[in-house]
This record gives C-alpha cells, structure tokens and sequence, in this order.
C-alpha cells in the first residue's frame, strides 16, 4: 500500500510490510498532498491507509474529526500513540468494515472565528494500494450510492489508474471503472509525483486525483440492472456492439433497435449517457 511517511516512520521497528506493497510519502511531498485536500470549517474525513500519520497529522490540526482505517496493526499501534482527540483509529480491512455507522457520529468541530454556517460535509483522503486501487474505488462509489454521504474523495493512485478514471470512450483505458467513476463523480487530477516523492521509491508514477460526488450523470433507473451490463458490455468491448446484447439478454436486438445506436459499434465506444439509455430500456417491460 503507498503509506505516509514521516520522520518517525524510519525508526526500526516499523518495517516495510511488502505484502500491503507499502511506499512511504516524503513529508515535503506529504504537505503538498494535504494543500490539495484544503481541510475547511464543517469537513470530517475518512481516510484510508493513514500509515504514520504524514496525512493524518496535518490534518487534524484543523480541527477536524478523522476516522483513520488502517489494515497493518503494527502502524496502527504506532500511530494510536501520537495522534490527538480528534482522530478515531481503526485497524481493519477498508473493504471489509462498514465504516457508515462511524462516519455518521462524527462531528466537525468549530473553532473560535471560524464559520458555523459552513455545511458538514463528509471527505475521503488516502494513498490506495495500487493493486487494490479500483476495488477501493468501486466501494466508495456503492457507499456513495447507498448512503450519499461522501462530498468528495481526495486519493493518490497509479498514474495508469488515474488515466483509467478520466479515459474518453474508445481508449484504451476506458472501461468498467471509468463509467462508474464518471456517472457519480466530477474528477480532477491535482498532482503528479515521481518515484522519488516515496521510500522506496515504487517502479511507477502517482497522480492525486479529486473526486466530487454527485448525482448521477444520467438517469438510471436501476442500478443493478446498469452495473451488470457495463461489466457485460466491456467483457465483449471489441465485439459488434449488436452481438453483444444478444449475448447480454435474449431481448438485445429488440433493445438496439429501439435505442437508435449503430449496432456495427464496438461497446467500448459508447458513452456513459448511451450506457444509460440501453439500461433504461432493458428496465422496461
């Protein structure tokens, strides 16, 4: 997993654990990273992976609560030590800990001089594993989706990840995730770090990236319904788009015919509005 790291995270005995494939963020870099996230009145955030605490530190001097989820116990241990009141730490697995009940008890605090009209919202920080990047990002979509909570998400990714979030249709990188990302997130890239911003060095880039949640770009009618046949779509992407939802459900050609596309088009070509028009048909008697 790409951790923080501070000073304190070269004391012996913490490790690198390399089965969380873990590189540790220099704190010039670190600091840069929590200028990005711009903590305000109201915010309270969720953040994965706080490692040592490079992120997690700086920002609970603003003020606000943090839930830290943090899978490798030995940091965690380290981290319970240092940090202040304001900071819950949890050691368990993020994509196994319904965090919800958590996030909902937290309350921003509201400094002396500060505004306390500004709304509370629900932030997500975190530098992902990279081999765990998209199943991290898929449940923070369905969580939005369930429970609307989250405002935004503030996440340092592969540089592959990344490009594979803001993909155009007919790319390479555009598939699953990119239509999930881009129905219920606005996202912006923010940084770019080299090899040399982490300890070890890692053999790729990183980009930090900004997702703002939001409604979805198009109307769904069911949800379910539209996941299963993106997946499906994409597991066919170079297949006559016709073929492939036939093979999807009996009722494809019918589909097709009433949704005005090109069935000669390859699946990975359409856009996620054309996605939403095929699932609104196939939702209707």
């Amino acid at each position: 997993m790409t951790r923080t790291r501070s000073a304190a995270a070269q004391r012996p005995g913490l490790p690198r654990r390399r089965r969380f494939g873990q590189h540790f963020l220099a704190p010039e870099w670190a600091q840069k990273v929590v200028r990005a996230v711009a903590p305000a009145p109201g915010d309270a955030f969720l953040e994965i992976g706080p490692g040592t605490g490079a992120l997690t530190l700086p920002l609970a001097s603003s003020g606000a609560p943090i839930l830290a989820v943090e899978i490798d116990r030995d940091l965690a241990a380290h981290l319970a030590s240092r940090v202040p009141a304001n900071v819950t730490l949890m050691t368990a697995d993020f994509l196994q800990q319904d965090v919800i009940p958590f996030l909902t008890g937290l309350e921003p605090q509201r400094p002396p001089g500060t505004d306390t009209r500004a709304p509370r919202r629900v932030r997500v920080v975190g530098n992902l594993p990279y081999n765990l990047s998209s199943p991290i990002l898929f449940r923070l979509i369905d969580l939005y989706r369930q429970h609307g909570l989250f405002a935004d998400a503030t996440l340092m990714v592969q540089r592959e990840v990344a490009d594979r979030l803001a993909a155009q249709p007919g790319t390479k990188a555009y598939g699953t995730l990119t239509v999930s990302a881009q129905l219920h997130t606005r996202i912006t890239p923010l940084l770019q770090l080299p090899p040399g911003a982490f300890r070890p060095a890692p053999r790729v880039h990183s980009t930090v990236v900004r997702l703002e949640f939001g409604p979805p770009s198009v109307r769904i009618l069911d949800e379910a319904l539209f996941d299963r046949l993106v997946r499906a779509l994409f597991g066919a992407r170079r297949k006559m788009l016709g073929n492939a939802l036939k093979q999807f459900d009996p009722r494809g050609a019918d589909v097709l015919a009433r949704s005005g596309l090109d069935g000669r088009r390859r699946p990975e070509t359409l856009e996620v509005a054309e996605f939403g028009k095929l699932a609104e048909l196939f939702s209707r008697p």
